[in-house]
Order: structure tokens, then sequence, then C-alpha cells
């Protein structure tokens, strides 16, 4: 099993400056980076958990709650990843961490 703790630390870092974010920075860009961060993270965690299957879509719920769909799709990520089997998706794992640090900066928070 792999520590995921990075992963999980990064996405919540970055749900709660969204969450304290006022509504004209989410509206400027901000939950835009958020949701495609999640959707991103969505979609990595299908292809790993059933490569044969298309993944689908996480929906835009709002500006309001993309920080929350920011830590469904990261947590699911990270469970997905720490029950892997070790030699498979090495590089994932840190990749993810990698996408969450530039999604944030990219969002100015």
């Amino acid at each position: 099993m792999r520590d995921t703790s990075e992963l999980t630390a990064a996405v919540e870092r970055f749900a709660d400056r969204l969450r304290a974010a006022p509504q004209s920075r989410l509206q400027r860009g901000a939950a835009a980076e958020g949701l495609a961060l999640a959707r991103e993270l969505a979609v990595r965690a299908q292809r790993v958990e059933d490569p044969e299957r298309e993944p689908r879509t996480m929906p835009d719920a709002g500006v309001f709650t993309v920080a929350d769909q920011l830590v469904v799709a990261g947590n699911d990520l990270a469970e997905i990843l720490r029950t892997a089997p070790a030699d498979s998706h090495g590089g994932d794992l840190a990749e993810a961490v990698e996408r969450v640090r530039e999604a944030a900066e990219r969002a100015g928070l």
C-alpha cells in the first residue's frame, strides 16, 4: 500500500482556499481551475479502477460546490492508488500531487 497523504493534503489545501475565496475570485477563474482539476482527478481514478470503461465527466455543479467536488475526486484517486499493487501506476501519485499544486497556482490561491 502506498502513502497517499501528500495527495490528500494538497487537495485539502486547495479546497480550503477555494472555500475561503470570495465569489468574485471564484467567478474569475479559480472555480474553473478547481473543476478542471476535479474532473482530471476523477478521470484518472476511473482509468485506474476500470481501464476498459469510458470515464464519466464530473458535472459542473456551480462555483460554490467546486471545493467539495475536488475533495471527492482527490480522495477517490488517493484511495484507488493507495490500494493498487505497488508495482502499478508508480508515477500517477507524484504527477497528481504536482497537478494539484499547478492548478492552485494558476487559480491564484
